[in-house]
């Protein structure tokens, strides 16, 4: 089902939830520990929260634990993030689920913890070599500490044809709004906005921005003679 709904349509991604719903309806497949992390990650796809939490809130298994905290974080309840965090801690201090919780934490909690995400991520990336999904963690935190040149550095090698980046959504955002920060002329991101608008027209940044341009489009068409 997760490959499904990847590999299909906007039209028909709907039609795949609603499958998804009737066999998380049953109760053999919604106490299965790998249905749930499956539907969780389904659910997150479709930005439907409540329903991701809903698969995984219970769960035990540090793979449960690490999704409830990026789920904590996306809904602002910093408290429970915490307190999952600290059970994942529990279960294994050093694992990598661990530290990129710890490093999603320090993210989310602002500029004053920016440092110890950087140097998580550092260490993963020293250890186990650089990936775009590292490099993107990593061009965030810099962000976060206001580090937008590194920040960049980190987005373009994500981005090169190293990693085959370059349709990535997560770094295609992350260096617009980079480069938004460093007052980059808008000809030198249209680029990316392209690839992303022609590539990913279902990501949330992009339904934004089309939402955005068509209002101002209907709005200055009432000032045109």
């Amino acid at each position: 089902l997760h490959a499904m709904y990847l590999s299909s349509s906007l039209d028909a991604r709907s039609s795949v939830v609603d499958n998804l719903k009737v066999l998380m309806s049953n109760p053999e497949a919604a106490s299965n520990t790998s249905a749930q992390l499956t539907a969780c990650h389904i659910y997150l796809h479709a930005n439907l929260l409540r329903e991701a939490l809903q698969c995984v809130h219970h769960g035990l298994t540090m793979e449960h634990l690490a999704m409830c905290v990026q789920i904590y974080i996306k809904i602002d309840r910093f408290d429970l993030a915490n307190e999952s965090f600290n059970l994942l801690k529990q279960a294994d201090e050093d694992s990598i689920l661990a530290q990129l919780a710890s490093a999603y934490l320090a993210i989310a909690k602002g500029s004053s913890s920016s440092a110890d995400a950087i140097h998580i991520f550092g260490g993963l990336s020293e250890q186990y070599g650089p990936s775009i999904m590292l490099l993107n963690c990593m061009a965030v935190a810099n962000m976060v500490a206001g580090k937008y040149e590194a920040a960049e550095g980190n987005l373009k090698e994500a981005l090169s044809e190293e990693f085959g980046g370059s349709n990535n959504a997560d770094a295609l955002v992350n260096i617009v709004v980079c480069g938004q920060h460093m007052g980059r002329k808008p000809a030198d991101l249209e680029r990316y906005l392209n690839v992303l608008k022609a590539g990913h027209a279902d990501h949330p940044f992009v339904q934004g921005l089309v939402q955005v341009e068509s209002a101002f489009e209907r709005e200055s068409s009432k000032y045109v003679s």
